[in-house]
């Protein structure tokens, strides 16, 4: 499927028609519009943009801060509803599936930029005159800690993200991943108990 006529920047419509169908979909239940956006009816994944949109952007704002990829981050999430939607088991939880989507592609832009700066760092550590083995020892141990990251299952990597890279309270992290406060403790507790593991010969 690909949206063809959908402006996926939040808070603008795909469709500027106003017709009775139209006025349908915007008072439709969540279970109707994903429904009929499932098979392809993009005035319904329209209304899931107009609805959504803005509360996505809020979303990847939470994790990236006031970034110019705000934008970017929703269009790819909506991108990958479009293609997904068949997929969502339960239409009537589009919400929280749309705010994972999008919770998911702003860790993954923290992460890339995680790499850059750490690549950015070992760069000064060799400007600085760092021998060529402190260098090569520094470069080792970020990539074994990427590794462990990429071993982690996705919430608990997601957690860890958000908590460690992020600075997000437990609080913060519970409302982003629509998930309790206590799983997330747990999820964040496994998750550094993993690290640490697979860490244990770059101490």
């Amino acid at each position: 499927m690909s949206p063809s006529n959908t402006e996926t920047s939040c808070g603008h419509s795909a469709s500027s028609g106003h017709s009775p169908y139209d006025a349908l979909l915007n008072s439709a239940d969540d279970r109707i519009i994903a429904g009929r956006a499932a098979d392809g009816d993009t005035s319904a994944f329209a209304v899931l943009v107009r609805r959504y949109g803005p509360m996505m952007r809020a979303t990847a704002r939470r994790i990236l801060g006031s970034s110019d990829e705000l934008d970017d981050v929703v269009q790819e999430a909506f991108i990958t509803a479009w293609q997904k939607l068949d997929q969502l088991e339960d239409p009537r939880k589009v919400k929280a599936w749309l705010m994972r989507i999008t919770t998911h592609r702003a860790i993954d832009r923290v992460r890339a930029h995680r790499r850059t700066d750490d690549a950015e760092q070992l760069d000064v550590a060799a400007a600085d005159h760092h021998s060529p083995s402190q260098l090569t020892q520094a470069k080792a141990t970020v990539s074994a800690l990427r590794a462990a990251l990429a071993q982690l299952p996705e919430a608990q990597r997601s957690c860890w993200v958000l908590r460690e890279v992020e600075h997000m309270s437990y609080r913060e992290i519970a409302e982003t991943l629509e998930l309790p406060e206590s799983t997330v403790r747990g999820l964040l507790a496994r998750a550094r108990r993993s690290i640490m593991k697979r860490m244990e010969g770059w101490q």
